[in-house]
């Protein structure tokens, strides 16, 4: 049952971004990425690490998605929907499609030894929440304190972009 809804959230993973970077409506790709977002919290929930399935669902699908959307609406971006995308950039699709396909091979030559074992097999499952809480908190707190000003600085630049050109608009 776990692999079937392993490959069942994995399936929506990829199909939410492939649909990310396929559509032409920044609006759709926004919700495309919601869509990836959640088969990623469901991967999240199937490894037993429930805080960082709440998390996933609350900050990413929830808080910056919001932003995003709303970042999108501020910029009117009528005009970005009709620029033609993808003109010259065939080769580095085309080799990078290559890599992943060399990849694949070899994983699927060597097969699933080289895997570590399942979550349940591996760690004790309580105080997961507790270990992530000290780790964020103790050893990565700059890095979670940068991430944050960064976020707030990128939400002030866009609001600050959608204002100055509407200004300029009028």
């Amino acid at each position: 049952m776990d692999d079937a809804l392993f490959y069942i959230f994995a399936a929506i993973t990829l199909t939410g971004a492939v649909l990310t970077i396929t559509r032409r409506n920044p609006v759709h790709c926004a919700l495309a990425l919601i869509f990836s977002l959640l088969g990623v919290a469901g991967l999240f929930l199937l490894q037993a690490a429930e805080f960082l399935f709440a998390a996933q669902i609350l900050l990413y699908v929830g808080g910056v998605m919001v932003l995003f959307l709303f970042t999108i609406m501020l910029l009117h971006l009528e005009d970005a929907v009709k620029l033609r995308r993808y003109s010259r950039q065939w080769p580095v699709a085309v080799a990078a499609l290559g890599a992943v396909l060399l990849e694949l091979c070899v994983f699927i030559q060597t097969g699933v030894a080289g895997l570590p074992p399942r979550p349940a097999e591996r760690m004790n499952l309580t105080g997961n929440t507790e270990r992530i809480g000290d780790a964020l908190f103790r050893q990565f707190s700059l890095p979670f304190e940068a991430a944050s000003l960064l976020l707030l600085v990128a939400i002030v630049g866009a609001v600050w972009t959608a204002k100055k050109k509407d200004e300029v608009a009028e």
